[in-house]
């Protein structure tokens, strides 16, 4: 296969196979840590006017969904891809970040400190890693 076709498929299965990982957390998440008594996790609406009901508790599987799903997606990347596996294992990282701007932006109530740990540590961190931790396997 063309090395280019090939870091390309392996770019979209990254995300995909990272989203899926995400969402998957994200919506175990409220069985495993209840959300604040009267908020709708399926309304961005809801979470955001009750934004203040939340205790740190209720952030940490959030946070581990992005960092998990952006860690499971670079690993797929890297151990996919032709050439350039860290690059575009940090690549997953930079389109994961864009997505966790775009959702704070959705959700402009977030707790300062959440918003800080979220963006600096699970995207561009986790890319990294999973691309080193697929250094060796391909």
């Amino acid at each position: 296969m063309n090395p280019t076709l090939k870091n390309v498929l392996a770019v979209i299965v990254g995300l995909v196979v990272g989203g899926i990982v995400n969402m998957a957390i994200v919506i175990m998440s409220s069985s495993i840590i209840p959300p604040p008594t009267g908020v709708n996790v399926t309304s961005m609406e809801s979470i955001n006017a009750n934004l203040h009901l939340y205790q740190p508790k209720h952030f940490l599987l959030p946070f581990l969904a992005h960092a998990i799903g952006t860690l499971v997606g670079a690993m797929i990347t890297a151990k996919m891809a032709a050439s350039k596996n860290l690059f575009l294992a940090i690549l997953i990282g930079i389109f994961y970040l864009v997505g966790g701007i775009e959702n704070f932006r959705e959700l402009p109530n977030s707790p300062t400190w959440f918003i800080a740990v979220d963006l600096i540590l699970a995207y561009i961190p986790m890319g990294y890693l999973g691309g080193k931790l697929m250094a060796n396997k391909n």
